[in-house]
């Protein structure tokens, strides 16, 4: 398999899109979802995304509004939906081919009433969340995804949390480390497949 350009962690790709059918099961659930050329795993459930929705249980109904960061075409925010008809979940992306991906798949799963789809800087700075889930974009470089973290756990309610899977080779646990240093203590959840998944929220009197 080739891997798949970069390109759409930035921006949404030129040229012409190209979309397929994948099926995929998530949780027990068969789901069919539409994905194209251009988007983060556009062939499959990327094996990140995949051992964040297995080890990590769907929020309990105290949970009302969650924030899928880096959403592709929608696997973790889909699924969210799916699980908890209470929910509201806003998934964000900056590819426009992923969001609108991800609103055809919301509808086709009857659930376009719950999720919501946004690029980052669309988002209501005074938007809060009681969790956000991500698989986020590491190879967009240190420096970015720092202060994409930050912004994003900026934005938690109090007693809020991130739920983020990271892999080990990538940094997985100097970036817990260094969550930790900003006033955001870090928890590994798990560790499956290479893959970490760490729970952050803010520091008691932060």
């Amino acid at each position: 398999m080739t891997e798949e350009p970069t390109e759409h962690y930035f921006s949404t790709p030129q040229g012409a899109e190209h979309r397929r059918t994948i099926h995929l099961t998530v949780r027990g659930r068969e789901l069919t979802l539409q994905t194209a050329n251009g988007v983060f795993s556009g062939s499959r459930l990327d094996p990140a995304t995949a051992v964040l929705l297995k080890e990590v249980p769907p929020p309990g109904p105290e949970v009302r509004r969650v924030a899928d960061v880096g959403c592709g075409y929608g696997p973790i925010a889909l699924t969210l939906a799916l699980d908890c008809p209470w929910l509201s979940v806003d998934a964000v992306d900056t590819n426009e081919r992923a969001l609108a991906l991800t609103r055809d798949n919301a509808a086709a799963l009857g659930v376009a009433d719950r999720v919501r789809t946004s690029t980052p800087d669309r988002v209501d700075p005074a938007a809060r969340y009681d969790e956000i889930w991500s698989n986020p974009p590491i190879r967009i470089g240190k420096e970015a995804l720092h202060e994409l973290l930050l912004t994003w756990l900026g934005r938690l309610t109090p007693d809020g949390r991130a739920v983020l899977v990271v892999g080990k080779n990538l940094g997985a646990d100097s970036l817990q480390r260094w969550l930790g240093e900003q006033g955001w203590p870090t928890e590994r959840l798990a560790s499956s497949k290479g893959f970490r998944v760490l729970e952050s929220r803010r520091e008691k009197n932060h």
